[in-house]
């Protein structure tokens, strides 16, 4: 019997995983909209699941900051303003900023081979959605710019910086996914600021680490 409750639960588990997948990428590419409601019965009948599955991927996508709940205990998408722009920019930066500082002093070789790995995944699928931002190219994209940050920091030695960094990171893909189908991403631009990111993780050079961080996030701002 046991087995089997943990069959099941492994299942539950399971389901609301592929949910919350599911609505992180409606809500990043803004098929979900900003302050949209979110009625339990219509994501029933749009994604699936049990009452229970959806009321928990909403739980877990209000932890993640892409959902809020609302004063009448219903779920609504979170607002996408330029305020919540800058200030999720805000956040990020002083997350960042303290994570490479701390992964440039504890990084080992394995750590700068993952750092060049992932920065060649990156650009090559910054190649393919510069010449076709379709939705699948946008999507591989989005994974790489999230392996290529996360991998740049996760020497820092801090698994709750870390978790932060995936939090705030996610919650700026909206702002990321609309400037790549509006063309004003300067690819150009990216593409020198990380391959100095990798220079100055080989080179162990934290000041200049920081520095194009830095400007990264407020090129999020005003690309």
């Amino acid at each position: 019997m046991k087995m089997l409750f943990g069959q099941e639960k492994n299942e539950n588990e399971t389901v609301v995983a592929m949910l919350a997948s599911a609505l992180r990428r409606d809500i990043s590419f803004g098929t979900l909209l900003p302050d949209q409601k979110l009625k339990i019965g219509d994501l029933r009948s749009r994604y699936g699941g049990s009452n229970h599955s959806i009321r928990e991927t909403l739980r877990i996508l209000s932890a993640e900051g892409l959902v809020e709940a609302t004063a009448q205990r219903g779920f609504r998408v979170t607002s996408a303003t330029e305020d919540d722009m800058r200030d999720i920019a805000l956040v990020r930066n002083q997350i960042e900023r303290t994570a490479i500082r701390m992964a440039i002093q504890n990084g080992d070789v394995a750590w700068e081979a993952r750092v060049i790995g992932h920065h060649h995944e990156l650009s090559k699928a910054e190649e393919a959605v510069a010449s076709s931002p379709d939705d699948l190219l946008a999507l591989e994209w989005d994974e790489a710019c999230r392996s290529f940050s996360a991998a740049v920091l996760d020497a820092c030695g801090s698994p709750r910086l870390l978790h932060m960094h995936e939090k705030y990171f996610d919650q700026s893909r909206r702002f990321r996914l609309a400037q790549l189908r509006e063309g004003r991403l300067d690819f150009a631009s990216r593409k020198r600021r990380q391959q100095g990111l990798v220079d100055a993780v080989l080179k162990r050079d934290a000041d200049a680490a920081v520095a194009l961080v830095s400007e990264e996030i407020e090129a999020e701002l005003h690309p």
